[in-house]
């Protein structure tokens, strides 16, 4: 256990060297209302698990313009069984919904890569909308040093 548990601090910690955030913050909690109000709209009274994804965004945005971001969501991507879409939102936005993007089982893998405009320091908060209705979510926080939205 103990082996186990030093090989998981030691991966963390080189993550964090590398300046990616791979753990997501907890839940939906202190979402500004905009947001909260966007995030409600798309789950339809639906809850939204925390697990399958990983969402990985610089910890450090020196530039907020251009933020890396990668969501990979596991899923087999069959037709019982896939990804329908991945909803992107950036929590200290003017608007909070950022992007999304539509899948089908012929991607053969529900993998995103793209750039996002953060304007502050904030919270992106991502879904994964599967095809039997599940929500699954991921949060983290990128610190931005120069604002992208004209800050």
């Amino acid at each position: 256990m103990l082996l186990q548990d030093q090989a998981s601090r030691r991966s963390l910690l080189a993550l964090a060297l590398a300046g990616v955030v791979l753990v997501p913050r907890q839940g939906l909690a202190n979402l500004p209302d905009k947001v909260q109000a966007a995030i409600d709209k798309l789950r339809a009274g639906r809850s939204a698990e925390e697990g399958r994804m990983t969402l990985r965004l610089p910890a450090i945005a020196e530039n907020g313009n251009a933020v890396p971001l990668n969501i990979m969501v596991e899923s087999p991507m069959t037709a019982a069984d896939h990804v329908k879409a991945i909803h992107v939102f950036a929590t200290g936005n003017p608007t909070p919904e950022v992007a999304v993007f539509h899948l089908t089982p012929a991607m053969g893998r529900a993998t995103v890569d793209t750039r996002i405009r953060l304007g502050q320091t904030q919270d992106v908060v991502a879904f994964a909308e599967m095809a039997d209705g599940r929500l699954f979510m991921a949060r983290a926080e990128v610190k931005v040093t120069i604002g992208g939205c004209g800050g």
